[in-house]
């Protein structure tokens, strides 16, 4: 027991849980930031310059971050925008559970869209292609259960 009155911790449980999302929703967010970054970098964004290039949005950009996952200056102001708002959901625990579990949310209907439109079409506005819906499924998968399970007290 320490002079805290708690057994070998630094902090309560409680706020270790709450340290807990919110280090989970700080580790999204940079996550998002960079990514949103990346897709600005020549050499890491293939197509990035020249006819076909990186374009605003939909169809005219035809930019791969990686050579794998279509981006746009809009797509990747996105991804930035997301970023800093996670950044400021950390500052409260409940804010990051939230960010977490609407933003999975938010990325799970992209990745429907993504799969029901025709990608060839203006509907494609962000852009999206195949690689991109599958790890929309698995970004929205993973932030949601992030959100629900980080941080929650065990039933014993």
């Amino acid at each position: 027991m320490t002079g805290t009155g708690y057994e070998s911790s630094l902090m309560p449980a409680d706020e270790q849980a709450r340290a807990r999302i919110q280090i989970a929703t700080i580790a999204v967010s940079v996550t998002f930031i960079l990514v949103g970054i990346l897709g600005f970098v020549p050499g890491l964004t293939k197509n990035f310059s020249g006819t076909g290039g990186m374009g605003f949005s939909g169809l005219n950009s035809h930019a791969e971050l990686f050579g794998v996952f279509r981006v746009s200056v809009f797509h990747n102001g996105v991804h930035l925008l997301l970023g800093w708002a996670g950044m400021i959901a950390s500052f409260k625990p409940n804010w990051g559970r939230v960010f977490l579990i609407v933003g999975g949310a938010a990325y799970l209907v992209l990745c429907v869209y993504g799969f029901v439109i025709d990608q060839g079409t203006d509907a494609n506005f962000v852009p999206i292609n195949t690689a991109d819906n599958w790890l929309h499924l698995v970004l929205g998968v993973g932030m949601i259960l992030l959100g629900a399970l980080i941080g929650r007290e065990r039933r014993r």
